[in-house]
This record gives structure tokens, sequence and C-alpha cells, in this order.
């Protein structure tokens, strides 16, 4: 049994979906303490319980204490099965989060699996599906994996109601890869999603990125949706170079100008380009799970939150792999080895 401190490093989520994935590809079973307790709110939220829930269905796991402010978990898993699933958060909470905890165990399945997840799909806590779809899936399509992501519906916060949908082929093996150049940008776009909101809140947005990015018209992209998958709004700027995509999001929010939603957008995105890295910090915090169960890889990226250095520790706990991280004047290198015997 590994026995893991939820108050460890960042002290939030990631912890326990990190264990969650890598206990039921391992078959190691863990008990989880003081879950999320450096949040306002410590404990499981719906959205981590429907994570802890949807896990122990693909896995046939057993469970203690999975219930909705519990600070504690036994986890122990049995065998992955693929097959069809539907889960529903019931809240605006994370779709992206759940799916992320459980599409890399589902790669270890005898079959394929497609999953149905409703709640929230975008929202300031949490990646959005197009990360999940451009910059994500682009590297474990890399790294041989077969994975497709639809968005059904729009969920923005506080209503949710959104919908993904994701197939997921069986793959043992991912290969190893390096991420240490974005090489040449091959396209650049900027999207502003709206839904029950006025259409002058996507002009706006579109302006600032506009004008920052040296941007004419087809690059800036309104997106409406039928109202009644809003009120909400969502600026999306992709970013595709030759070796990596990167996605860059900001999320509109009652008093909070248009512009100012696109500013901090638009500093993300210069973070990112004059750094030279690969990749931003928010995609390395997601690729040292995979890499790892590659059994190694290397990346740059604009930064090492201390949210990939917990993510780092957890893995650790579970995996035979040796993290080395490495902060730069520009940019940060992480490289993952398994240890010599």
């Amino acid at each position: 049994m590994i026995e893991l401190d939820g108050a460890q490093g960042e002290g939030g989520g990631q912890i326990l979906r990190t264990a969650l994935t890598l206990s039921m590809i391992t078959g190691q079973p863990f008990r989880l303490t003081n879950i999320r307790a450096k949040r306002p709110k410590p404990g499981l939220m719906r959205q981590h319980l429907a994570a802890v829930q949807a896990s122990a269905q693909i896995c046939a796991a057993s469970l203690s204490q999975a219930e909705a402010g519990s600070q504690t978990l036994t986890f122990t898993p049995n065998t992955i099965k693929g097959g069809d699933y539907t889960f529903a958060i019931g809240t605006a909470g994370s779709c992206t989060l759940v799916l992320q905890t459980i599409l890399p165990a589902l790669l270890y399945a005898e079959v394929a699996s497609t999953v149905k997840i409703s709640g929230g799909t975008h929202n300031s806590m949490a990646p959005p599906v197009h990360f999940l779809q451009r910059a994500y899936g682009r590297v474990l399509e890399q790294m041989g994996a077969k994975v497709d992501i639809t968005l059904k519906r729009f969920g923005f916060y506080p209503a949710g109601g959104g919908e993904v949908v994701a197939t997921v082929e069986p793959c043992t093996q991912l290969k190893i890869i390096e991420l240490m150049e974005r090489g040449e940008r091959r396209n650049g776009f900027a999207e502003s999603f709206i839904a029950g909101v006025p259409a002058s809140v996507a002009t706006r947005e579109l302006g600032v990125i506009g004008l920052g990015m040296g941007w004419e018209e087809p690059q800036l992209l309104h997106r409406t949706l039928p109202g009644e998958q809003g009120p909400g709004n969502a600026l999306l700027l992709t970013l595709e170079h030759e070796h990596a995509t990167e996605v860059f999001a900001g999320f509109g929010e009652k008093s909070v100008r248009a512009e100012t939603v696109a500013k901090h957008v638009l500093q993300d995105v210069r973070d990112y380009i004059a750094s030279g890295a690969a990749i931003g910090e928010h995609l390395a915090d997601q690729l040292m799970l995979p890499m790892a169960l590659a059994g190694g890889g290397r990346f740059t990226t604009t930064r090492l939150s201390q949210h990939a250095l917990t993510n780092a520790e957890v893995i650790s706990r579970f995996l035979p792999v040796v993290f080395d991280l490495q902060e730069g004047e520009r940019f940060s290198t992480c490289t993952i080895l398994k240890p010599e015997i």
C-alpha cells in the first residue's frame, strides 16, 4: 500500500488524479490523506469524486471513504477493462480533469474504449477541451497512442451541461520522445467563443489579440454558440509549431472587461514565445506522466510549476523513474530516466 500525503507540494487535486491513474496501470493500491489540504475547501469535491468513481468503475477497484468532502481515500485496483463508459459530474466540474485521469489507463485495456463525460468543458480552473485535443493529444499521438477527443457541447461555469466523447485504442507501450525545440511556426489563430453574451465581447477580445500579434482577420475567428449553452465566453489562442502545439486560454467573467481577458492571454503567449521553450508550463505538467510510462523522455518548458514538481514526486512513488529538473535563465528542462540497475 503506497501512502501519500495530499498536503505535500502544491496540495491540490493533481496528487489524487496522478495516483488514481498510476494505481490503475501498475496495480498498486494507495491511501491518500489530507486530500486537497491547501485548497479553500479541502477534501473531495464533485469533480474529484467523479474521477475516483470513474477510475473505480474502469478497474473494478475497492474504495474506502469515497464520498464528498472526504479528506482520506483508499483505492485498491483490479484489472483495467475497456468498453463503453458514461460519467456525469453533475456540475460545472471539469470534464477534462476526469478525462486526463482515466485516459492513460484506458491505453492499457485489452480492447478499445469510448468514454462520454458531461459537466464543465471551459472554466478557468482546468485545461479546456481544445487543449486536450490540440496540445496534449498531439503529443500522445507522437508517442504512438490513438486517442480521439470530440467536444459535443460546451459547458461554461457555473451552469456546466457540456459533453465530451473520447475514443481510446489500446497502446501498452508508449514511445520515448524528446521535445527540446518547438521548431518553425506553421499556424497561429485566435478564437472567441460566445454563448448568450453580446457579440461585441468577441470583437473586443479579438481586436486586442490582432493588435498584439499583428494578425489579420483570417486569424481572428468569431465562434458564436447556441444561446442555451451559455452564458459563457472563452478566448483561445493556438500556436502550431513544427514539433509542438500550444493552446492559451482566457475566460470571460462578470465585471472583467473583454480587453482585460485578452491582455492576460496575450501576456501568456508572449512569455512562451520569448522563452524559446518547446512547450508551456501547463502542458509540461501533463506530459510527465505519459513520458514516465514510456520509460523516459525530455522536454523544455517555460517554467516548472509547483504543480509539476509535486506531480514528479507522486509519479516517482509508483514508477521506477528519476526526474532531472533543471531551471535555466530563459526556460526549464525536464529529463525522465530509468535508473541504472
